[in-house]
């Protein structure tokens, strides 16, 4: 399921919200498709990705940058779904694995490794709340031809 590199090194770093935007288009766009994530978002989750994707850019926009703008629950909105149909540790494992695919194909610098720091938190905390143990081990850098 992983891309593959093309022979473009990125050069940029997350340091706008028009690359936070991009990122999080890329990513969920795979995210969208993959077999196992796909399905929680598209079937059970019942996304709206052209309400999500703004308030997901806001999100991180907010990590990233300390920019007002996103309002929500993650967790909350995680439980919920997880009361339709459980999340487990691989959902977690996958998620984390195309975030880093996208961002490492994309992105170089302090801020793509901060969200990349950022998205392992993410997991491990929805996972200890929601399945009742961390997940998301850190894949370090270069996870591409590693998939969990």
């Amino acid at each position: 399921m992983s891309r593959e590199r093309d022979d473009r090194t990125p050069t940029r770093d997350l340091d706008d919200p028009q690359q936070v935007a991009e990122m999080v288009r890329r990513f969920y766009s795979d995210v969208a498709q993959d077999d196992l994530l796909g399905p929680m978002f598209n079937d059970v989750a019942r996304v709206d990705w052209s309400e999500h994707l703004p308030k997901l850019t806001d999100f991180w926009c907010r990590f990233l940058f300390g920019l007002p703008g996103y309002t929500g629950n993650p967790l909350r909105t995680h439980q919920l779904i997880h009361a339709k149909r459980a999340f487990t540790s691989t959902h977690f494992d996958r998620w984390l694995y195309l975030f880093y695919e996208t961002v490492d194909l994309g992105w170089t610098g302090a801020n793509a490794e901060r969200a990349k720091g950022f998205a392992v938190r993410v997991a491990r905390v929805h996972g200890r709340r929601l399945i009742g143990h961390d997940c998301g081990a850190p894949l370090g850098p270069g996870p591409i031809g590693h998939e969990p």
